[in-house]
């Protein structure tokens, strides 16, 4: 893509929670975000015995990370096509937040922006409509909406357990990212690629795709390097 020319975020929704397959539908938003919030937290459980003053903070658990952005609809035609801004608001809904009758919930969903890859959830969405036509219907809106990262419980406690040399370390490809590049930081031995796209069954190890996950095993101690 040449330096500087507009990618616009794109939302892709999915029905199965592997992310496995072609997306069943997916949303372009008409304008990109000036800025977004990204949330960690970390909860802690207070401990506290009889007669103490204090409240020492027992660790509980990461819960998964949230991303809020704000949308913008306009419907007046003076910076973009022009769209009747209240079936616009209804589709972003129908692809990220309505019930989806075959699945029995929302959809998965798969969010691409820039260096941003996150495969997650639509935790909430609040629509404030400020103009309006004189009939009533709306011509713009903003649209605040909160997106969880969705990561199986599994796969989320070994990547907050990274660190220990005898447990699969799991991995969510970024941009950018290579499996000679991964298995250098995983194993300091690049040459175990192979052997990864075979473990993770990898049809062509030389494509990652931003957002999909790896499983890198632990190193046998006969086979050395680390793991």
């Amino acid at each position: 893509m040449p330096l500087g020319e507009l990618k616009k975020m794109v939302i892709e929704a999915f029905k199965n929670p592997d992310y496995q397959g072609a997306p069943a539908d997916r949303f372009t938003v008409m304008f990109n975000p000036n800025t977004y919030t990204q949330k960690y937290e970390v909860q802690y459980q207070p401990r506290q015995g009889q007669g103490d003053t204090g409240s020492p903070q027992v660790f509980g658990n990461i819960k998964p990370q949230e991303y809020t952005f704000e949308f913008v609809f306009d419907g007046t035609g003076i910076a973009a096509k022009r769209i009747e801004v209240q079936e616009e608001v209804e589709r972003f809904l129908k692809v990220t937040g309505k019930h989806v009758g075959d699945i029995h919930r929302p959809h998965y969903l798969k969010l691409t922006w820039g260096s941003l890859v996150s495969r997650c959830v639509l935790r909430s969405a609040e629509i404030t409509y400020t103009l309006f036509k004189p009939d009533g219907y709306p011509l713009r809106a903003r649209v605040k909406a909160t997106f969880a990262e969705n990561i199986e419980d599994a796969l989320r406690v070994a990547e907050e357990r990274k660190s220990s040399p005898d447990l699969t370390h799991f991995h969510i490809v970024k941009a950018g990212e290579n499996l000679p590049l991964l298995c250098h930081r995983y194993y300091g031995e690049p040459g175990r690629y192979m052997q990864i796209a075979e473990h993770n069954h990898l049809r062509n190890f030389r494509r990652l795709e931003p957002g999909q996950p790896l499983a890198f095993p632990p190193v046998k101690k006969s086979e050395g390097g680390r793991a």
